[in-house]
């Protein structure tokens, strides 16, 4: 393995569901963050590293840029505009579907490179398609096609970013690939289970509070972890939702989640679940404290 000379720390930010946990996850060559077709799926700043020859990327994960409506939304919101700064350069996520002027004025005004990364050129029927889309973008310097789903230009649009690291040693190990510990990984994946199996506005109004997370020894003598896991919503009738006819819809959630971290952790997993209701948690400073979204 190559000795790290050079880091590049890049912020990587765009409108919802335009493929920016895809793109992170396609870099660091493993699940990292979670992904869902519904909008807003990411809530914390992520990051991911790669290590290429003697360059070690790390990338931002953070939420998508929106409107917001409650106060998780601002803070959400403020994540985004944070991340352009103290950063080496700034990855502009679009799709062509429309673009966000408040996003390209803050690039503009950021006084850090920036990239624009056009995802999902798979669903496009031709390449000539692309190029109404660039000429949108004609300002940047730096313009990459991408399929982050597909893995296609993703070692491309290291090769620009490159181009802007700073020399200096690794800023994390070289065997690491996320800045998450285990038990923020696991609430996320039973998040993520949420999000598929619910729809409308439901999932938005969901966090997840991991309550217990430790290891002990099976009957057989092998590695299990227990983890119990409170899902917190905020309507009773959405209570009832989560949970199902006869419980149907939690075993759902409980058993996927349970096979994805599984895999995560490489061992054998005992999963517990309740749900909660906490009226209207994502407008109470203090609830979003307690859930890990805002300032501690």
């Amino acid at each position: 393995m190559a000795e790290i000379t050079r880091t590049l720390v890049a912020a990587i930010v765009g409108r919802p569901n335009v493929g920016k946990s895809t793109l992170v996850n396609a870099v660091a060559g493993e699940k990292i963050a979670i992904v869902s077709p519904k909008p807003q799926t990411t809530r914390h700043r992520i990051r991911a590293v790669a290590n290429r020859g003697e360059t070690q990327f790390v990338f931002v994960d953070t939420p998508g840029f929106h409107r917001p409506r409650t106060r998780l939304g601002e803070y959400m919101v403020k994540t985004v505009r944070d991340s352009f700064h103290g950063v080496d350069a700034v990855v502009l996520v679009v799709d062509g579907a429309r673009e966000d002027d408040e996003l390209l004025t803050l690039l503009r005004n950021a006084n850090t490179p920036a990239v624009i990364a056009i995802n999902k050129i798979d669903a496009l029927d031709s390449k000539a398609e692309l190029l109404p889309i660039i000429a949108r973008y004609s300002q940047f310097h730096h313009i990459v096609p991408i399929s982050a789903k597909l893995g296609e230009g993703v070692e491309e649009l290291l090769s620009v970013l490159s181009q802007f690291a700073q020399d200096g040693g690794a800023l994390f190990p070289q065997d690491m690939t996320s800045d998450q510990d285990d038990r923020t990984v696991v609430g996320e994946l039973v998040r993520e289970k949420l999000l598929m199996c619910l729809d409308k506005e439901i999932p938005h109004g969901i966090a997840v509070d991991v309550t217990k997370f430790s290891e002990r020894d099976s009957a057989s003598g092998d590695p299990i972890i227990d983890v119990d896991v409170t899902i917190y919503c905020e309507r009773e009738s959405h209570k009832r939702i989560i949970i199902g006819k006869r419980g149907e819809m939690l075993r759902r959630v409980g058993s996927l989640s349970r096979r994805d971290i599984e895999r995560f952790m490489g061992t054998r997993v005992f999963l517990q679940t309740w749900v909660k209701v906490r009226e209207g948690w994502r407008d109470r400073a203090g609830a979003l404290r307690e859930f890990g979204y805002g300032d501690r």
